[in-house]
């Protein structure tokens, strides 16, 4: 029996690998993994790799054994995901897998935004699979905007079409400690849990803070629906993906992604990370790569 990571060389999927380490043997540890070339370092590090495309069923059929615990981390190609979660439950329950996790959306079958479609749907065949299941339903990943500064520090703006909203963000290792939390616990299964920051911040609130680390002038511009649409067009964001941004930050001016109800600072055992924190540390990451002149 093995606890196996999914998309484990992503950003989510090394943060999962890199907790699980601190805990239980690397031998107990497998990444299924698209290049091995990308996962060397897992590999190094006693981790077994296991080769399989989501996009190739057929790759899947041995990369889960009976009794596994299996981390699936969601797919990135937005429009896709259906098929490609879809082919890996079919090979976790082919296989006989002792639990399945599954990292979806906050708020789940009532997240009533663009983004979520897929994660619903993958639950709904989760759930008809009969697999003892956790929905990870994690929340806004703080990176999703520390990640993002270039425009922010070129135009001296942050843009949104948010309103007043607030997001409750976290850290994507909070998010990784979590699912290591559940893969190595006992009684997570068929559970959803609900993961969000322990505090919401407003996109006001965030432009201030990136003034205040860098000592520059950043405002926060609340923009029409379709003047964000044209600007993130503009920016060379696909018209498909830049209306499900857009339909995020209405979400956001909502209040989904504003919920704080501390269950994944329960699970992780510790308060979430704050966004201050998170962005000093990418701007920190940012002057070293700035060369000096």
């Amino acid at each position: 029996m093995s606890i196996v990571v999914t998309g484990a060389t992503g950003h989510l999927g090394h943060l999962v690998i890199d907790e699980l380490l601190k805990q239980v043997p690397a031998t107990d540890v497998a990444a299924v993994v698209r290049d091995e070339a990308k996962a060397a370092d897992l590999a190094e590090r006693g981790v077994e790799l296991r080769i399989a495309d989501y996009n190739h069923p057929e790759t899947l059929k041995d990369a889960f054994h009976a009794g596994d615990k299996v981390l699936l981390i969601s797919g990135s190609e937005v429009g896709r995901r259906i098929a490609q979660h879809s082919a890996v439950v079919d090979a976790a329950a082919a296989s006989g897998v002792a639990l399945l996790a599954y990292t979806g959306i906050l708020g789940g079958p009532d997240a009533d935004l663009k983004l979520a479609d897929e994660h619903k749907a993958t639950e709904t065949y989760i759930l008809a699979s009969g697999l003892p299941y956790v929905f990870l339903r994690n929340g806004w990943y703080s990176e999703v905007q520390t990640e993002n500064l270039a425009p922010v520090l070129e135009h001296g703006a942050v843009i949104g079409n948010a309103g007043d909203g607030r997001v409750a963000s976290a850290a994507r290792a909070d998010y990784a400690a979590a699912a290591a939390a559940v893969l190595t616990g006992e009684g997570h299964e068929n559970t959803a849990y609900e993961l969000s920051g322990d505090t919401a911040w407003s996109f006001a609130e965030y432009a201030a803070l990136v003034a205040e680390l860098t000592g520059r002038e950043i405002t926060y511009k609340n923009v029409p629906a379709e003047t964000r649409q044209s600007i993130l067009e503009g920016a060379g964001v696909p018209a498909d993906f830049a209306a499900i941004l857009v339909d995020v930050d209405h979400a956001i001016e909502r209040g989904l992604l504003a919920r704080t109800n501390g269950e994944l600072s329960r699970l992780i055992g510790r308060p979430t990370t704050p966004i201050r924190e998170t962005l000093a540390a990418t701007l920190k990451d940012t002057s070293k790569d700035t060369p000096k002149a």
